[in-house]
């Protein structure tokens, strides 16, 4: 298929997979009580659609990686994350576009994302695919290899079949489920044992140094755009005051920001403002407070969009965080 990264599932992966189902059941049980409303139903297409998303977030003693166990059969919208994702599909498959081009990946299947890349997500068939991935901000990404900033770091391919990276991820994984999550257990040696797992898993990807960006017409006046938008997220501008900064027609600058940024500036903006929700939940704000700060109108317009983005809920990533030291590392 002209112009998609399609990795088929091989005997080999699928074998992997079923492999794996054992190991998960240790993060579907601590993550999700056994109970059969976590199960799709078929009797019901409402309830099996009301009840085919999935999604938990946890902390791990490492500062900066998290873990997230999803079980979903929705499309998710185009969106980015500030941080490195690596993972791993044990169930189904998925389709999605990015910067990177279209992809699709397959049980046993390992994913990843780097900060700032726009991608969305489906689920091939309709049936609810399922997957595991470490989240790790880009300070922790630094700290992992011992430098002093990831901003040159990133991921070359968005999936790969590699059955060494499946088996130091499933380890990695394994790791911290019995590090656990508290500080407390930061200097243990099971918290040693994960940042060892996580490292070689990481290196194993092999993110490689970033590809030099060619020059674009307007990138000077496109970053003008960028510092307008990032400098006060709670003040809405229109298209005519960002088309009057850049120097252009609204037009020509929606679509720039586009080719530039994977969306324009609007969309742009909501996906800053749910960075930033992000950040300041983990900090320690209330809900109500956080989504006044950054351009919401009130709690229940940020949990609406912060779920459909992230997959879980402002609340779930608030547990996820606290007691965490949460070190900011933006890009925009």
């Amino acid at each position: 298929m002209a112009g998609i990264t399609r990795c088929q599932s091989s005997p080999s992966a699928a074998t992997r997979s079923a492999e794996g189902e054992n190991f998960l059941a240790f993060e579907a049980g601590a993550l999700w009580p056994l109970n059969p409303q976590n199960e799709r139903v078929g009797a019901s297409g409402a309830l099996e659609r009301l009840l085919s998303h999935r999604s938990d977030v946890v902390a791990t003693p490492l500062p900066g990686v998290f873990v997230t166990l999803t079980d979903s059969a929705r499309s998710f919208p185009r969106h980015w994350h500030g941080n490195y994702g690596l993972g791993v599909v044990d169930r189904g498959a998925q389709r999605s576009a990015s910067g990177r081009g279209a992809v699709e990946a397959f049980a046993g299947q390992c994913l990843t994302h780097n900060p700032g890349e726009v991608h969305d997500g489906m689920s091939i068939g309709g049936a609810a695919r399922r997957w595991r991935m470490f989240h790790i901000e880009p300070a922790a990404m630094a700290r992992l290899f011992g430098v002093s900033s990831s901003a040159d770091l990133e991921w070359h391919a968005p999936v790969m079949d590699d059955q060494a990276l499946r088996s130091a991820l499933d380890r990695a994984f394994g790791a911290s489920r019995a590090a656990g999550s508290t500080q407390q257990t930061a200097e243990s040696a099971d918290s040693a044992l994960l940042d060892e797992a996580l490292l070689i898993a990481v290196g194993r990807a092999s993110p490689q140094a970033r590809s030099p960006q060619a020059g674009q017409p307007g990138g000077e006046n496109l970053a003008i755009v960028v510092e307008r938008l990032a400098d006060d997220v709670t003040r809405l501008p229109t298209l005519d005051e960002l088309a009057a900064l850049a120097g252009t027609s609204r037009y020509t600058l929606v679509r720039q920001f586009g080719r530039r940024h994977g969306m324009p500036p609007m969309a742009w903006l909501l996906q800053l403002r749910l960075q930033r929700a992000r950040e300041r939940i983990a900090a320690g704000w209330g809900l109500a407070d956080t989504a006044l700060a950054c351009g919401f109108s009130d709690q229940s317009h940020l949990t609406r969009l912060f779920t459909r983005q992230f997959g879980y809920t402002p609340g779930s990533w608030r547990r996820a965080t606290s007691g965490q030291s949460f070190a900011r590392a933006r890009a925009f």
